[in-house]
C-alpha cells in the first residue's frame, strides 16, 4: 500500500511538472508568434505604402534628427520621410508676410545591412526660382556600416559642426527661425562632398566623426568687402563641377550620461577654393595662396524631464586675409543659449508646451584687416516664445525676437508650423 501511494505521488508530481513546462513553453511560443506577427505586419504595411515606416522621435543615428535617421531603423529596404516648415512674420515698422519656407523629402535605401543610401532633397520658398526659391540636395551619401566603433560615410554629407547642423528638423529647435549664430557663423545647413569615419565607444561614452570635405571658399567679394555673409556664402555645396580643395573636419561628443551631450567640433582648410579664378557668383577674384580658415565650436545639449537646454560658442579665423584686400574680414565669433520648460508637465494635459528663452550674441565681422567697420554687424538677440506639440511629430511655434544690430533695434513677431514624417 505504501509503494502504491509513493507511485501515485510520484506520477502526480511528474504530471504537474510536465504541465507547468508545457505552459511555460506555450507562453514563450505565444510571445514569439506575437513578435513575428508584429514584424510581418510592419513589413506588409511598409510594402503597401511604398516603404513607409513611422518615425520614432526617440531615435537618432550618428547625431542626426529622427526623420533623417529613419532608414537605419526601417523594417524594409526603402524608407521615405521628411519634414516641413512655414511661418508668418510681423516685423515692427514693416509689412507682415508669410513664407512656405521648406519642404524636405528624405529617401533611404538599404542595399544590405551594411550598405545604406541616405539622401535629403529640399524645396525652399515654394521652389519658385523667380521668387528666390530653389531645389537643393542637402546630402546624398552611402554609409558602410562595419561596427559600432568605426563606420565609413562617402558622398555629399552634412558637415558635423554645431548643434543645429545635424539636427535641423523643426521639432528639434524651439525658435521659429534657426539660431542666427548657426546660420551666419556656422553655415547651417552645411553640406559638402567628402568622406567621414564615425563611431561610438559606448564603454566610455564617446562619439566621434572625422574626415575630409570640400573646403569653404573665403576668397570672394563678400570677404573683401567685410560682408556679414562671408562664411555662409563660402559653401560649395552640391554645385555643378564645384572646385575641390580638401579640408579637415572633426567632432567629439561625450554622451555617457543620459540626456547630456557635451562636445566640440573643428574645421581647418585652405581659404581659396575657386573654379577658374571665379567665386560662386561668377566674380573673377583670382586665386590667392596662403589663405587658411580655422573654425571651431564648443557645444552642449541637455534634456531632463520637462527641462531642456542647448547652445554653443563658435569662432572662425581667416589667416592671410590681407592678401584679399585691406578691408577684408579676418575673424567672426559668437554664442547662444536656449533654455525651455514644458509647462504642460505641471498640469494633466497630455500635450507638450515648452516655454523658452534664447539669447544670441555674435559678430560676423569681429575683426577686419584695416580695423574699420567692426561694429557694423555686432548683434544681440533675445527671443521668447512657446511651442505647442499636438503630437510628437508636429509643432506650432510662437515667438517674439528682440534684436539689436549696431545699436539699431529690429523686433519681429513670428508664428511657425513644423512637422516631421
Amino acid at each position: 500500500m505504501t509503494n502504491l501511494k509513493r507511485s501515485f505521488i510520484t506520477l502526480s508530481l511528474a504530471t504537474i511538472m510536465a504541465t507547468g513546462a508545457m505552459a511555460a513553453s506555450l507562453e514563450e511560443r505565444v510571445e514569439a508568434l506575437e513578435s513575428q506577427n508584429k514584424t510581418l505586419t510592419e513589413e506588409v504595411l511598409a510594402t503597401q505604402t511604398g516603404g513607409f515606416t513611422k518615425v520614432d522621435t526617440e531615435q537618432s543615428y550618428s547625431g542626426m534628427g529622427a526623420a533623417a535617421s529613419k532608414v537605419y531603423y526601417s523594417q524594409t529596404p526603402l524608407s521615405i520621410g521628411g519634414y516641413g516648415e512655414m511661418y508668418y512674420a510681423n516685423p515692427e515698422g514693416s509689412d507682415d508676410y508669410a513664407n512656405v519656407y521648406r519642404f524636405v523629402t528624405y529617401f533611404g535605401y538599404k542595399f544590405s545591412d551594411n550598405v545604406i543610401l541616405n539622401a535629403e532633397i529640399e524645396y525652399e520658398h515654394g521652389a519658385n526660382a523667380e521668387e528666390g526659391g530653389e531645389v537643393v540636395i542637402e546630402f546624398m551619401y552611402l554609409d558602410f556600416l562595419m561596427k559600432e566603433e568605426i563606420n565609413l560615410r562617402l558622398g555629399h554629407l552634412l558637415v558635423p559642426m554645431g548643434v543645429i547642423g545635424l539636427r535641423h528638423e523643426p521639432t528639434l529647435f524651439n525658435t521659429v527661425q534657426r539660431p542666427e549664430v548657426e546660420t551666419k557663423l556656422i553655415p547651417t545647413t552645411w553640406g559638402e562632398n567628402g568622406v567621414l569615419a564615425y563611431g561610438t565607444f559606448s564603454d566610455i561614452g564617446i562619439a566621434y566623426q572625422a574626415g575630409v570635405i570640400n573646403a569653404l571658399n573665403m576668397n570672394s567679394l563678400d570677404t573683401a568687402d567685410a560682408s556679414s555673409g562671408w562664411i555662409r556664402n563660402g559653401r560649395q555645396g552640391a554645385a555643378k563641377k564645384a572646385a575641390f580643395d580638401p579640408a579637415f573636419v572633426g567632432r567629439v561628443d561625450y554622451v555617457g550620461l543620459a540626456g547630456l551631450t557635451l562636445g566640440a567640433s573643428v574645421y581647418y582648410g585652405g581659404g581659396s577654393n575657386l573654379k577658374d579664378g571665379n567665386d560662386k557668383d561668377g566674380n573673377f577674384v583670382g586665386d590667392v595662396s596662403g589663405l587658411t580658415t580655422t573654425m571651431f565650436d564648443i557645444h552642449a545639449m541637455y534634456n531632463k524631464g520637462a527641462f531642456s537646454a542647448y547652445g554653443l560658442y563658435t569662432q572662425t579665423s581667416l589667416d592671410g586675409a590681407e592678401k584679399i584686400s585691406n578691408t577684408a574680414v579676418e575673424k567672426a565669433s559668437g554664442y547662444y543659449v536656449n533654455a525651455s520648460y514644458d509647462v504642460a508637465s505641471l498640469t494633466s494635459l497630455e500635450y507638450k508646451i515648452p516655454l523658452f528663452v534664447q539669447y544670441e550674441n555674435y559678430n560676423p565681422v569681429q575683426s577686419t584687416v584695416d580695423g574699420l567697420n567692426e561694429d557694423k554687424y555686432k548683434t544681440e538677440k533675445t527671443t521668447i516664445g512657446l511651442n505647442f506639440f499636438p503630437v510628437d511629430q508636429a509643432v506650432i511655434k510662437v515667438d517674439y525676437a528682440m534684436k539689436t544690430v549696431n545699436d539699431i533695434d529690429d523686433n519681429i513677431f513670428s508664428v511657425g508650423l513644423g512637422f516631421i514624417f
